[in-house]
C-alpha cells in the first residue's frame, strides 16, 4: 500500500463517519421540528398525532401542519445548500450563493409578475415561472460578471446589483397591486408556514432531479477547480459540466423559491463550514451540504416559531439575521480580501 493510500483511508473513514453523524443530527432536528412549535404540546400528543391519528385538533397540528412543514424544510434546505456549493465551484467564487448572485430574487420577481400580470395562483404555476426567472438571472449575472473571464468580485457586484433592482421591482409591483401584496407579503420574506403535502409532492420531483444532477457533478467540478486547461487534460467536458451545473442550480433554486419564497445565506454558510472538515473535494462538500443545510433551515424555523410565541418569525428573517454577520466575517477574512 502506498503512503498516499495509507493517509487517505483514515481520512475517508473520518469523512464517512462525520456524514453519518450529520444524518443523525438531521433526524434529531426533524423530530424537534415536529415536536416544537408556536403551540406548546405534550410529547404524548405529538406521538398520538403521528401514529394514532384521530382527527383531534392536536393531531391535525402534528400530521397536517408540522410534518409537511418539516418535510418541505428538509427539501428546500437541501436544494439551497447544494445549489450554493455548485455555484461556488462553478464560478470559483467563495461568495457565490443563490441569494447573493440574484438567482432567488430572479425567481421571486418572475413569480410576482406571474401573480400580478398573468393571474397565476397555484404552486404548479409558480414553479415554472420561478425556473424561468432563476435561469434568466443566472445567465445575466454570469454575462455581466465577464462570462469566462469573470472574477469573484465582479460576479458578486453583478449579483448584488441584479438583486437590488429585482427587489425594487418586486416592491413596486406589490405596492401597485393590492391583491398581489396580500398573496406575497409572507412568501417574499421566505416562509415554511403555509407548507402542506400538496406543496411537498409538487416540488419533490424537481428538487430530486436537481439534487441527483448536482451530486453527479462532484468529480468534474473537482477537475475544473484546477483550471480549464488542467480539467481538459483530465478528461472533463467543461461545456457539459457548466450546462449541467446551471441546470441543477435552476432546478434547485426555482423549486425551493416557488415553494416558500426567497431564503438567503443557506447556500453561502453551509459549504464554507463544510470545507473546514472535508477540504476542497466537491464530492464530500456536496454530500455534507445536502445534509447540513436542512439542519440549519429547520433549526432556524424552530427558533422563529419559539422566540415570538404565539406568533411566528419567518424562517427567511431568521436566516438573514444569522447570515448577515457570517457574510461580513467571510468578506473580512484575509484570504477573501485578496481575491
Amino acid at each position: 500500500m502506498s503512503a498516499r493510500a495509507a493517509v487517505a483511508r483514515p481520512r475517508h473513514a473520518a469523512r464517512a463517519a462525520g456524514l453519518l453523524g450529520a444524518l443523525a443530527v438531521l433526524a434529531l432536528i426533524a423530530v424537534v421540528s415536529i415536536a416544537v412549535g408556536a403551540k406548546q404540546m405534550p410529547l404524548d400528543e405529538v406521538w398520538h398525532g403521528l401514529f394514532h391519528y384521530a382527527g383531534t385538533p392536536s393531531d391535525v397540528v402534528v400530521r397536517d401542519l408540522r410534518v409537511p412543514r418539516t418535510l418541505l424544510g428538509m427539501m428546500v434546505g437541501l436544494g439551497l445548500g447544494l445549489s450554493g456549493a455548485v455555484m461556488q465551484a462553478l464560478t470559483r467564487n467563495p461568495l457565490a450563493e443563490p441569494g447573493i448572485l440574484g438567482v432567488n430574487a430572479g425567481a421571486a420577481a418572475a413569480v410576482v409578475s406571474a401573480i400580478s400580470f398573468f393571474g397565476a395562483g397555484s404552486l404548479s404555476e409558480f414553479v415554472w415561472w420561478a425556473f424561468l426567472g432563476a435561469a434568466v438571472v443566472s445567465v445575466v449575472v454570469y454575462v455581466l460578471g465577464g462570462s469566462r473571464s469573470a472574477t469573484p468580485v465582479r460576479l458578486a457586484l453583478a449579483g448584488t446589483a441584479a438583486s437590488a433592482a429585482l427587489v425594487g421591482y418586486i416592491n413596486a409591483v406589490q405596492l401597485m397591486d393590492s391583491k398581489a401584496l396580500d398573496k406575497l407579503r409572507f412568501w417574499t420574506v421566505g416562509s415554511l408556514a403555509s407548507a402542506n403535502m400538496d406543496t411537498v409532492r409538487q416540488v419533490a420531483p424537481f428538487l430530486l432531479a436537481g439534487a441527483v444532477l448536482a451530486l453527479s457533478l462532484g468529480r468534474p467540478l473537482n477537475a475544473m477547480a484546477l483550471g480549464d486547461d488542467s480539467a481538459r487534460a483530465l478528461g472533463a467536458n467543461l461545456t457539459r459540466t457548466r450546462i449541467g451545473a446551471m441546470l441543477a442550480i435552476t432546478l434547485l433554486c426555482g423549486a425551493a423559491t416557488a415553494a416558500c419564497g426567497p431564503i438567503v445565506f443557506i447556500g453561502l454558510m453551509i459549504p464554507h463550514l463544510v470545507r473546514v472538515f472535508t477540504g476542497p473535494d466537491m464530492r464530500w462538500v456536496l454530500a455534507y451540504s445536502a445534509v447540513l443545510s436542512p439542519v440549519l433551515l429547520l433549526g432556524a424555523d424552530v427558533v422563529g416559531r419559539v422566540v415570538t410565541r404565539p406568533a411566528e418569525l419567518q424562517v427567511g428573517v431568521v436566516t438573514a439575521l444569522i447570515g448577515g454577520p457570517v457574510f461580513i466575517c467571510l468578506v473580512r477574512r484575509k484570504r477573501m480580501a485578496q481575491l
